[in-house]
């Protein structure tokens, strides 16, 4: 049977499946969204997604066999982040013109049965409505460096992941706009030229990746738009079942997705959050050499697919304007994502409790920079968890000089490669001895780039009652520890007060904390 035959007797099944009387349990009304590849019929309480017979080159649904294939691949892929969403694979049986959802006879149909959300709780509505909160990102941050820890990883014999494999799709974003061009030719040009330079450049990388299991199993579609918010979490729906290459890449370009389109929806901050909280949990910093990388990709995606829909005849004249303006800003986004960008290396330094964590974290998300903890990364010196506790007693175990030492020798060489990629730079830690804050001065000095000293103070019995109400949190400093770095901590030199800042977190406010740093590190630069 031809496919567009098939497509018109599942325009006959959609169309009898909109009654409420079809389905075996009550419903009000049926409501149809209608997708390139899919038709999803809402019914109150559950939604029921079809598989359109298409065949549109990446997507291949033109035979029952294949949809029932992917309806059951939907399901095992999509109850890794979101079981709770997708319920069943469901046979229709009956006629198009009289269809039934029973096991009773041979299915001329099948579909995803899940339970159904509003649409206003997607996250993209959620964001546009200024619903979306810190909280949600460092959930989601966590939720996805969980998942992407777990999937399992590409079969060496496998070409995913293989350098022409992560060329493929960056190309056909290219082949779309030389095949269709628009009002950015100059951009998409430089983005071109831009995107072979560093395909190039990263060849090995890519290769030494999947060589180290980083191409696994992943979403394959991560934007605001396939996360919804249940119960006040955000749930990661709607993965990528239909085609393998776009599902099996590095861990990074799953994660570039929503990076970007985070910035691209104007919330830099949070895609930082998003960024810094994922890099703490996974440990992943060599993944930030190739993050600028599919970040442009991702963008070049949604930027192809607006372009598509300004195209589309069908469109409406406001949706092909609201296109054209989706177009406009993802290629903005991309191009502001391969400019040059200056760089800085920042240094927190205080006694526990002073707020340096809290305050590196905002400086982080402000200002656009890679956030070091030497809380997490002494443990992960150690193959701890950030939330798990050592037992260590004060200069023993985990706290011992050695591994004091051996931690800031990790934390500069992890600042001096991200420096070298091209990133700012905070780490945050006590920095309480001289030689500790030499170190990162010197860094700074060989990369070219400003140097700042965050010198955070507080009453001491305001260090004491964080320190005391303190929970669920990576430090594991006590009273008893303040009180030996009291004994032991080298003072800021006068020579160190030139580029240092002194900050009193009890009292100054974090608007103009944050805005006096910019502007040091402005006149630095």
């Amino acid at each position: 049977m031809r496919v567009d035959s098939t497509l018109a007797i599942q325009r006959q099944l959609v169309a009898a499946l909109q009654d409420p009387a079809r389905y075996p349990y009550p419903v009000g009304s049926v409501r149809l969204i209608e997708t390139h590849i899919s038709f999803v019929l809402l019914t109150g309480v559950f939604a029921y997604k079809i598989k359109k017979a298409v065949d549109l080159g990446f997507v291949d649904y033109t035979r029952l066999e294949q949809r029932h294939f992917f309806c059951d691949e939907e399901l095992r892929l999509n109850r890794r982040l979101a079981p709770q969403l997708y319920l069943e694979a469901v046979p229709i049986c009956g006629t198009p013109q009289d269809p039934r959802f029973d096991t009773g006879g041979t299915p001329i149909e099948w579909a995803v049965k899940m339970a159904e959300f509003e649409q206003p709780a997607l996250l993209d509505h959620v964001l546009a409505r200024n619903g979306l909160t810190a909280n949600h990102v460092a959930a989601l941050a966590t939720t996805l460096a969980q998942f992407h820890n777990t999937a399992p990883a590409v079969d060496p014999a496998e070409t995913h992941g293989d350098p022409a494999t992560v060329w493929a799709p960056v190309e056909a974003n290219f082949t779309h706009f030389r095949a269709h061009p628009c009002a950015h030719t100059a951009q998409i040009a430089a983005l071109e030229s831009w995107c072979g330079r560093e395909f190039d450049r990263l060849r090995q990388m890519f290769i030494q990746r999947k060589a180290a299991g980083f191409v696994r199993e992943c979403h394959g579609d991560l934007h605001l738009g396939n996360i919804v918010l249940a119960d006040g979490a955000p749930l990661v729906f709607d993965c990528i079942e239909f085609n393998p290459e776009l599902r099996w890449i590095d861990i990074v370009c799953d994660l570039a997705f929503l990076v970007m389109d985070l910035s691209a929806h104007g919330r830099a901050d949070y895609a930082w959050r998003l960024l810094n909280g994922w890099l703490e949990e996974t440990g992943d910093y060599a993944a930030l050499a190739l993050l600028p990388f599919y970040q442009v990709y991702r963008a070049l995606v949604r930027a192809k697919v607006a372009h598509l829909r300004a195209l589309d005849d069908n469109t409406a004249d406001a949706e092909r304007q609201a296109s054209l303006a989706k177009l406009a800003a993802y290629l903005d986004y991309a191009c502001a994502v391969i400019a040059p960008r200056p760089g800085a290396l920042l240094i927190t330094h205080g006694f526990s409790g002073s707020g340096k964590s809290t305050l590196a974290r905002a400086v982080a998300e402000t200002l656009g920079a890679v956030c070091l903890r030497s809380d997490v990364e002494r443990k992960r010196l150690h193959s701890l968890a950030p939330l798990a506790q050592s037992g260590s007693a004060i200069d023993a175990g985990l706290y011992l000089e050695s591994a004091t030492l051996a931690t800031y020798q990790h934390l500069a060489t992890l600042a001096d490669s991200m420096l070298g990629a091209g990133y700012s730079v905070i780490v945050d830690a006590a920095c309480l001895q001289r030689g500790q804050r030499d170190r990162f001065h010197d860094l700074a000095r060989q990369a070219g780039v400003p140097f700042l000293i965050l010198d955070c103070t507080a009453p001491p019995e305001t260090l004491q009652q964080r320190l005391n109400t303190r929970s669920g949190d990576p430090s594991e400093a006590s009273v008893a520890v303040l009180a030996r770095q009291y004994q032991r901590a080298d003072p800021l030199s006068q020579d160190e007060r030139d580029f240092t800042l002194a900050i009193d977190t009890a009292r100054e406010a974090p608007a103009t904390i944050l805005a006096e740093i910019r502007q040091r590190i402005q006149r630095a630069g």
